[in-house]
């Protein structure tokens, strides 16, 4: 079987993760091939999810490289037996590849929690709100690429549907208060704020524009909590699209900040208080 020629953002995540443990217990790629039974080409293909592997070669791989994390190795085993498509798949060469693998990513996590400065995060959008937000784009987005976009922002949004993730979103007032579209469509986006607010699964918390030491307005970023630390993710917005962010020292920097900028925030109940005023401000 030829090496896949795109491998999603989790296949990638599998196999850069056997090579993080083979570099970890001093393993070269040419020695791990031999106990495969393979050639090193194989195993790099292996290691950048160009390859699929078995349970067994995982299990394998993980005696030989000394790692003792039983629960770990467990969720390995589990991202490599995925069998099937998600919902994502229908727009695969309609958007681009990062962008289903923000689905994909939001679709498998434990939690979420997000951090947003100036937009309101995409879970928690309007359609209306997100219509604004595209027909900003230079060029004009033509009705063929606009609608796909909308159906599959809106189709992520189930992810909080059924209290099925934990979700909490810290927001600061300056996101409440720009009006993306009309005053119309910012009222409606705030009453979209409260009501969401109101689910079991989903927080949200807001930063306000007077409280003092906060200097986290260029850290906006979603950290998506895996079945084990080791396999958190942090995604980033950037002018080329979404950037996926796992190394393990990545991980504890991200964890920390999002500390840090939640402690600046309000409580739920008073944050829907803040928002319900803005929103009869509008």
């Amino acid at each position: 079987m030829p090496p896949r020629s795109n491998p999603t953002a989790r296949q990638e995540r599998l196999g850069s993760e056997l090579r993080k443990l083979r570099e970890a217990a001093g393993v070269t790629a040419r020695e791990a091939a031999a106990l495969l039974g393979s050639g090193a080409t194989q195993v790099s293909h292996l290691e950048a999810g160009r390859f699929g592997v078995s349970e067994e070669r995982i299990r394998r791989l993980a005696a030989h490289y000394a790692c003792g994390d039983r629960a770990f190795v467990d969720e390995l085993v589990e991202m490599a037996n995925e069998r099937g498509q998600g919902w994502w798949e229908e727009y695969r060469g309609v958007l681009a590849p990062r962008s289903l693998d923000l689905a994909e990513l939001e679709h498998h996590a434990r939690y979420l929690r997000q951090v947003e400065v100036m937009h309101i995060p995409g879970l928690l959008q309007l359609e209306s709100y997100m219509r604004a937000i595209f027909g900003y784009s230079v060029p004009e987005l033509p009705a063929s690429e606009l609608e796909p976009r909308l159906a599959y922002r809106l189709r992520r949004q189930e992810v909080l549907a059924g209290a099925a993730v934990p979700y909490e979103a810290v927001i600061h007032e300056a996101a409440l208060r720009i009006k993306v579209g009309s005053a119309k469509v910012g009222r409606a986006q705030l009453e979209r704020l409260l009501n969401v607010s109101e689910l079991g699964n989903v927080t949200v918390r807001v930063i306000p524009f007077d409280v003092e030491g906060f200097a986290g307005s260029g850290y906006a970023m979603l950290y998506a909590g895996g079945p084990v630390p080791e396999l958190d993710t942090v995604q980033l917005d950037t002018a080329h699209g979404s950037l996926f962010l796992d190394a393990a020292p990545q991980l504890r920097k991200y964890r920390s900040l999002y500390e840090k900028i939640v402690s600046a925030a309000l409580p739920a109940a008073k944050s829907r208080d803040f928002i319900h005023r803005i929103a009869q401000e509008m």
